[in-house]
């Protein structure tokens, strides 16, 4: 059974087609990133996931199920926006949500101490959640989407304004809590290398989808691969007759593929005695796939 289904989804506002037509699925367990500028329809994807907006047109299944009281047990999400309690602390903020999931007393307890050993939370439990740092602050926010022990993990742009230290520690909890707790994550991201290491990438824009594959595929389809050499004469690349250009303190040859790479190397190993190949990444597939500057959406 997939835990996510769209078929066919339109939300139109007025005539405003915020998502129009569109249809994907995510797999039980899988990595999925859900990718596009302000204004493409993630939101509206994601609102209409929650049960906040009903469709215009089309389904929306959730463990095989359209979308209603039964299905929100099996979400948990991580807004972008965090809905704690600034003065309350972590332990009396995770306590209220929990009660309106039916766990209190000992049940809570019980919770709370998986979490706490999940997610490292005994340091900041007594804390008012307002004066903890953003990494601190978004793992309470990931205890909070947990409390009942949800199926599905929607992240929605869960690292924006974070420094990279609590973004790393951001995506450790996440990948800790896929491999132990074995859960579907649905993210929506800024970032184009956080979709990287996604099992399966959806680029949307304007309402409808421009990309459905894995990264690799798509890095494949739409970026190019490049070798950098380092302590080479520009006079002895010319004789490669390939393109390059003048980075730092070498030159970068942008190359079609890494077999490309391969045999460039294989036939003038006397050029490559230091230099570094690199793959297209998913900056470059956002940007041929939607026309638009890459890296930040």
């Amino acid at each position: 059974m997939k835990s996510i289904e769209i078929q066919h989804l339109k939300k139109h506002f007025g005539e405003v087609k915020a998502v129009d037509d569109i249809s994907f699925s995510v797999e039980r367990g899988e990595f999925f990133a859900f990718l596009g500028e302000n204004g493409a329809g993630k939101s509206t994807t994601i609102s209409a996931l929650c049960g906040k907006y009903q469709p215009t047109e089309g389904n929306v299944l959730i463990e095989g199920q359209p979308v209603g009281a039964a299905t929100k047990r099996s979400l948990g999400v991580v807004f972008q926006d965090s809905v704690l309690d600034k003065s309350l602390s972590v332990r009396e903020n995770l306590a209220c949500r929990a009660a309106l999931y039916g766990l209190a007393g000992e049940k809570f307890e019980r919770r709370l101490k998986e979490l706490s050993a999940l997610l490292s939370l005994d340091e900041i439990l007594k804390r008012p959640f307002g004066k903890l740092s953003g990494g601190q602050k978004r793992r309470a926010d990931i205890a909070r989407a947990l409390l009942h022990s949800p199926r599905i993990l929607i992240l929605d742009e869960p690292t924006t304004g974070l420094d990279p230290k609590s973004r790393m520690q951001v995506w450790e909890t996440v990948h800790m809590l896929r491999k132990m707790q074995h859960i579907t994550v649905f993210l929506t991201t800024h970032y184009m290398e956080e979709a990287a290491d996604a099992d399966h990438v959806v680029i949307i824009d304007g309402g409808k989808i421009k990309a459905d594959d894995t990264p690799l595929n798509l890095k494949n389809r739409y970026a190019f691969d490049a070798i950098t050499l380092y302590h080479v004469r520009e006079e002895a690349l010319q004789n490669l007759s390939v393109p390059y250009e003048r980075v730092g303190g070498g030159f970068r040859i942008r190359l079609k593929s890494t077999a490309e790479a391969a045999r460039l190397i294989s036939e003038h190993s006397d050029l490559f005695s230091d230099f570094e190949v690199t793959k297209g990444g998913m900056d470059e597939v956002f940007l041929a796939v939607t026309g638009r500057k890459g890296g930040s959406v």
